[in-house]
């Protein structure tokens, strides 16, 4: 006889690690924050907005939010930069749990496009109990790695001096991979094997970006954005993603537009004039190439690792006339 699933709150407490016993007004009570900071705080994490009496709320709920107010009584955050911290957090970690779910999923799954079964889900259950205490080091060592890299790149920037009259607006490169006929290809190919596709492309992505020196900004699905320190690291950077999608002959090519220049940086993101130049710069690539606009070409010049060929001049919206370059590796590159 098959398993039956799991009581749904039981799977929450199991992975919660702690028993659903206190409502909201208990958590504002217990915490010492005020009813409305609290509400803000839940919903900055993600969190659905759940009526007074209903029993949703752990000890670790609590705690999370106790020490919040301790960061604010002590004056390392405000409210509201407390608020962007905790958003910061519940969408990183929305989206890994998720891909966790779904990568277990997967692997229980007899067959990747069947539903789950209550067999699979026993499985994935009797994974999470015994090995959740062996999951969670990992996601704490993996920010602490992260969070000193980023250290690292502030503690540069900081040393470079400041824009004029306004914040620290550092040089750096951006730069957008795009798969072609994205659109079309979704069209033509079922589901998994489109999954399968952008799966292999973010994560040959995503491994090019870490083992160059750059840094992943995001994905989007069909195409990702990254950054790196120096013109050098972004052009290798550009050059090995468009030459290994290139090699897939299953995978679409991509086409690569680089920039270099100053960027807002925000919750983990970039914006400015920079990264829209990037972004306008890759819909004039072509399959399989790499263009880059002036600075960074200009910066490039004296790298003999590099070659770049000046194109046709023209216009784009918002940013006027720009001169575009396609970046190549020379001919003898030195080792």
């Amino acid at each position: 006889m098959s398993p039956e699933l799991p009581d749904p709150r039981q799977v929450e407490e199991l992975l919660l690690g702690g028993e659903l016993r206190y409502t909201r007004v208990d958590a504002v009570r217990l915490s010492g924050v005020g009813r409305e900071f609290a509400g803000r705080v839940w919903r900055a994490f993600g969190y659905p907005t759940m009526p007074d009496d209903t029993v949703a709320y752990t000890a670790g709920d609590v705690a999370a939010l106790s020490r919040i107010r301790s960061l604010i009584d002590d004056g390392v955050l405000d409210e509201n930069s407390a608020i962007r911290l905790v958003r910061a957090f519940g969408q990183t970690m929305a989206r890994l749990a998720e891909w966790q779910v779904n990568l277990l999923v997967t692997v229980m799954a007899a067959d990747p496009e069947d539903l789950p079964t209550a067999e699979s889900v026993d499985r994935i259950l009797t994974i999470a109990e015994k090995y959740i205490g062996d999951f969670e080091p990992l996601v704490v060592h993996a920010w602490r790695r992260q969070l000193a890299a980023a250290g690292t790149r502030g503690m540069a920037a900081a040393t470079a001096g400041t824009g004029e009259g306004g914040p620290l607006r550092p040089d750096i490169v951006v730069g957008f991979a795009d798969m072609v006929s994205f659109t079309q290809m979704s069209r033509e190919v079922d589901e998994m094997e489109l999954a399968r596709v952008v799966e292999w492309f973010e994560e040959t992505a995503a491994d090019i970006i870490a083992g160059c020196g750059g840094r992943l900004v995001k994905t989007l699905g069909d195409e990702v954005l990254f950054s790196a320190a120096t013109p050098r690291v972004g052009a290798e950077i550009a050059l090995t993603i468009a030459a290994e999608i290139k090699d897939e002959t299953e995978i679409p090519d991509v086409r690569v537009g680089v920039a270099y220049g100053p960027v807002l940086a925000l919750m983990g993101d970039v914006f400015g004039n920079t990264v829209n130049l990037a972004a306008r710069l890759t819909s004039l690539a072509r399959p399989g190439a790499v263009v880059v606009d002036e600075h960074l070409a200009e910066h490039l010049d004296d790298d003999p690792a590099f070659r770049t060929t000046s194109i046709v001049r023209r216009p784009v919206r918002g940013l006027g006339i720009i001169q575009p370059y396609v970046l190549r590796r020379a001919a003898t590159a030195p080792e």
